[in-house]
């Protein structure tokens, strides 16, 4: 059979079989499935392809004309119920949570499952170490019943007599701190010591809780201030008196007193005179601001924060009153020729700055910003005897602390004339310490002569390294890398490196390889000039003059009085180790105070800087409050 080609030429078709075998082939088709059905058409369409191009000679595009297109493969899937997916993406998933389990949760699995290992704090620097130390020269100063945990075993229940005979004191004068190498109780540098303390911690109190010293120090100003607190009348809000001083002696006297006699503490069985200061600004000024330093830092303790700035404000009133303006320490022979008061407006601004702090009354800012004030206390004549902090002049700690509102709350107007000066001439008195100025004489070992080359040099070097860490940290604080010496640009850490190079001349990096800290290090002072250092702690008792030979024996003392910072070298790095040579080798309070600061404004551990809110805690806004806005209209 021939049929018509459309494309052209001719096609035949042969019809092999006959009809009544087609019939039967159809019928037994109708009963497969439709996949049998298919695939038997298609292998007979094969079928008859090959034979049809087999005979006809068929090409490749006549062939695919009569076969059409290749049938596409199809795609497989996995049925998992709510997902259908293709085989081949369900694989990679499995294929992906197996990797993902070798490479994330195995691991994590058997680092779990290791021996946990707690990992070491990494070790204390120097400056901890010996701040550590430090701390304990106070416990080893206490007078009165020491408490248990006083950690100087060679020291006793001592002065449980003072102040006995008073008949307005209830308990007498029982506590406080020795000051130096005798039995004497020196009020007025015992609260410069305490204000040095407090202000530490104020500004490092995250150092402390870090090296867990923090309860230890306050436990340190706690004694102090309890003390203070009980040389006045501290109930009442005006005064006439104040006891400044508990033992003491005379001059080239030849009876018993604290200079005179060579006793322990535990000892003493000689009378010891009570100092009354009528009046005394720079005394009273100085407790003010050891109180009200204090307050801030017990502010967790409402009730005992209050007493001192109750107590704080009652001495400050007493130092302001015009007719009490004569130094405690006035013809008194029993305090001036050891602890003589200079000035008192030095003090006032010291106070007034505290007190501001302490209490947030605008009354003392308003003073310590006074111009009259700057000006008695001589604070711009840029003298540089001046920028040296001591017992005696506060002036660069107060302009200091100024300067600190000024960096932290820039109150504006009318605080800004003068905290921009006080600031001016704190940044000044920066640059003075710096050698390339030429302020101050240096040893050929590095240490400054803040105070001429005269005995017992340390104490002006420590609270200067403090104010220099101070001064950086305030300004690290505040985002600002360096300040002005005229025009010359001075780094942060030119100012830095010179507190460090202070305190570790002092920790023993000295041309002799000294430390001038007691226990500290393996060569420091073995005769420190202290009376309970220096005797035995047995059962003996030794008596005034008995004790001298304990004062002159060139035997090493038998008790280390651990932390102590002595007097120091002179100005050719020099130094004796003589008890009788006290100006190198007797340790004070406010010395030791420094030296604390010091070290822990310079530690690393606990991390750096300062905290900058809590000296504010007391401070109200300085700028108007914005009114509250209005009510929601109501139709």
């Amino acid at each position: 059979m021939h049929s018509a080609n459309h494309w052209g030429g001719s096609l035949e078709i042969a019809n092999t079989g006959d009809s009544t075998a087609e019939e039967y082939d159809r019928s037994r088709n109708l009963d497969w499935d439709r996949a049998s059905v298919n695939h038997h058409q298609k292998q007979q369409q094969y079928n008859n392809y090959d034979q049809y191009s087999h005979r006809h000679n068929l090409d490749e595009t006549q062939q695919s004309w009569l076969l059409g297109p290749p049938e596409k493969k199809k795609k497989k899937y996995v049925d998992l119920g709510c997902i259908v997916c293709s085989r081949k993406a369900f694989k990679y998933t499995i294929y992906g949570i197996i990797i993902a389990f070798l490479v994330i949760a195995l691991p994590t699995i058997i680092a779990k499952s290791l021996p946990k290992h707690k990992t070491r704090p990494s070790p204390p620097d120097n400056y901890t170490i010996a701040l550590h130390k430090a701390l304990l020269f106070f416990n080893a100063q206490k007078s009165g019943k020491l408490p248990k945990n006083n950690e100087v075993p060679w020291r006793g229940d001592s002065g449980l007599q003072d102040g006995s005979k008073l008949t307005d004191v209830k308990g007498g004068l029982i506590g406080g701190y020795y000051d130096a190498g005798d039995n004497t109780k020196f009020h007025f540098p015992m609260s410069f010591a305490m204000t040095m303390l407090s202000w530490s911690v104020i500004e490092y109190e995250h150092k402390y809780r870090a090296i867990d010293e923090y309860d230890h120090i306050r436990d340190l100003i706690k004694w102090g201030t309890d003390y203070l607190l009980r040389t006045f009348n501290s109930t009442a809000t005006k005064i006439d008196k104040i006891y400044s001083q508990v033992g003491g002696s005379l001059n080239n006297s030849r009876t018993p007193d604290d200079h005179y006699c060579w006793q322990r503490p535990e000892d003493m069985n000689y009378e010891r005179p009570v100092q009354t200061a009528n009046s005394g600004p720079d005394l009273a000024g100085e407790m003010a601001a050891a109180l009200a330093a204090a307050s801030i830092v017990f502010r967790d303790n409402t009730q005992y924060s209050r007493k001192l700035v109750k107590g704080a404000e009652t001495l400050f009133a007493f130092a302001r009153d015009f007719g009490k303006r004569t130094s405690y320490c006035r013809g008194n022979p029993y305090i001036e020729p050891f602890y003589n008061s200079t000035n008192y407006f030095d003090e006032f601004m010291w106070g007034s700055a505290w007190l501001y702090y302490a209490t947030g009354n605008k009354t003392y800012i308003s003073l310590a910003t006074n111009p009259g004030l700057s000006k008695n206390s001589k604070a711009f004549f840029m003298i540089p005897d001046l920028s040296v902090l001591s017992w005696d002049n506060k002036l660069p700690a107060a302009m200091l602390l100024l300067t600190r509102m000024r960096i932290f709350l820039n109150p504006g107007y009318p605080y800004e004339e003068m905290l921009s000066s006080y600031h001016n001439v704190t940044s000044l008195t920066m640059c003075s310490y710096l050698q390339r100025y030429q302020v101050f004489n240096f040893t050929k070992g590095g240490l400054i002569q803040l105070n001429h080359g005269r005995g017992q040099p340390l104490q002006y070097v420590a609270n200067a390294a403090f104010l220099a860490s101070l001064f950086v940290d305030y300004m690290n604080a505040s985002g600002v890398p360096g300040w002005n010496c005229g025009p010359r640009y001075i780094s942060l850490d030119i100012l830095r490196r010179f507190a460090t190079s202070q305190m570790n001349y002092i920790l023993g990096d000295n041309p002799l390889k000294m430390s001038y800290v007691v226990g500290y290090g393996n060569k420091f002072p073995r005769h420190v000039h202290h009376r309970g250092a220096s005797i035995p702690s047995g059962k003996t008792k030794y008596s005034c003059t008995g004790g001298w030979k304990w004062r002159d024996t060139k035997n090493p003392n038998p008790h280390n009085i651990t932390g102590a910072m002595v007097g120091g070298p002179d100005k050719f790095d020099k130094f004796k180790d003589a008890r009788k040579n006290f100006s190198y080798t007797e340790p004070t309070l406010a010395g030791n105070a420094g030296l604390v600061a010091a070290l822990v404004s310079l530690t690393s551990s606990g991390g750096y800087g300062v905290d900058k809110n809590a000296i504010f805690s007391a401070v109200p806004p300085l700028y108007p409050m914005s009114p509250p806005p209005p009510p929601p209209w109501k139709p």
